[in-house]
């Protein structure tokens, strides 16, 4: 059995880690991928978790492979395609760590996985399966997932949701928020970014969690807060959890995948329903999580910066 299945996107991150004479930045390449980071959290934190995916059969997709399966992240669900390329994304980071991307995916091997490419059997063992929309942006991968997410919610599985929004990888804005919209109703736990609040209704992330709670039906919500934590809300209660203090922030990439992992690692331990937890559970997980996502930028990437649940322990009782 499987705690999490998720499908979606497995790409190299390219990060700027010094400059030549000429302004050219040097690069670090990092295993990524929203999904990816978002299991590789699960599995550091104890839970058992499986990829649906596509790469292509080149150096970066066989090392994203051996990464995965390196985190103990089950890999047979990977389909390696040699007839297009790894997806890349190239991020530049501001004095505060903070990231923008620009991508190499015309086409990318995440966007043509193809209904057929799903194993299914993987979701059949699973508890939650997780997506977001990036696997929305093109076809045959949006196929895919929409056939994924049916087969699952057919089975009974908890819906996960991490919207991730990048525009530059939609045609248009419209057609991004008519996607986030549709998965939005599909879910039944969201994580979702106060930007990405503001951009889909354009409120305050308090509001944006009712709205979700009351007119989407999801469950259980996380709107983060970038630095300042994370407002987290159920049928029942809500918590505000503000992040940790003296954190040097080196790159944010990944930091809320890691959030989202971290804070399912966590869920999952109370063997409840999302609409069931307390207050103090809930500002448990949210602490616990804004504490994970806040170590891990401190280092570069995602996938490979998830701290130790020794580091995220010491770091919570300075709390």
């Amino acid at each position: 059995m499987f705690d999490v299945v998720a499908l979606g996107e497995l790409l190299i991150d390219f990060a700027p880690q010094s400059v030549n004479g000429d302004g050219y930045p040097t690069l670090s390449a990092n295993p990524g991928g929203a999904p990816g980071n978002f299991l590789a959290a699960l599995n550091v934190y104890g839970c058992r978790t499986a990829m649906i995916g596509k790469v292509g059969d080149d150096m970066f997709g066989r090392m994203l492979v051996r990464t995965l399966e390196k985190a103990g992240i089950e890999t047979r669900g990977i389909r390696i395609d040699p007839s297009v390329f790894t997806t890349l994304a190239f991020v530049s980071l501001d004095a505060s760590g903070n990231r923008d991307f620009s991508f190499a995916r015309k086409p990318g091997a995440d966007t043509c996985l193809k209904p057929e490419d799903i194993d299914t059997g993987l979701i059949d063992e699973a508890r939650v399966f997780h997506f977001g929309t990036l696997s929305l942006t093109d076809e045959p991968a949006a196929s895919a997932t929409r056939c994924a997410i049916e087969h699952a919610k057919s089975h009974g599985l908890y819906i996960s949701l991490d919207p991730n929004l990048r525009k530059p990888l939609w045609k248009s804005e419209e057609d991004a928020k008519s996607a986030i919209e549709w998965s939005l109703h599909q879910a039944d736990i969201v994580k979702i970014s106060d930007e990405e609040i503001a951009f889909l209704w354009g409120i305050s992330p308090e509001e944006g969690a009712e709205k979700l709670l009351k007119e989407y039906g999801v469950s259980l919500v996380y709107a983060t807060l970038g630095p300042k934590g994370c407002y987290a809300a159920n049928a029942s209660h809500h918590v505000l959890v503000h992040s940790p203090s003296g954190i040097h922030v080196v790159d944010t990439t990944g930091a809320g995948d890691i959030f989202g992992g971290s804070a399912m690692s966590q869920f999952l331990k109370y063997r409840k329903s999302p609409s069931a937890l307390t207050e103090e559970e809930l500002r448990q997980i949210v602490s616990f999580a804004c504490t994970a996502a806040s170590l891990s930028t401190q280092k570069h990437g995602g996938i490979t910066s998830v701290p130790t649940p020794e580091d995220v322990s010491e770091k919570l009782k300075e709390r």
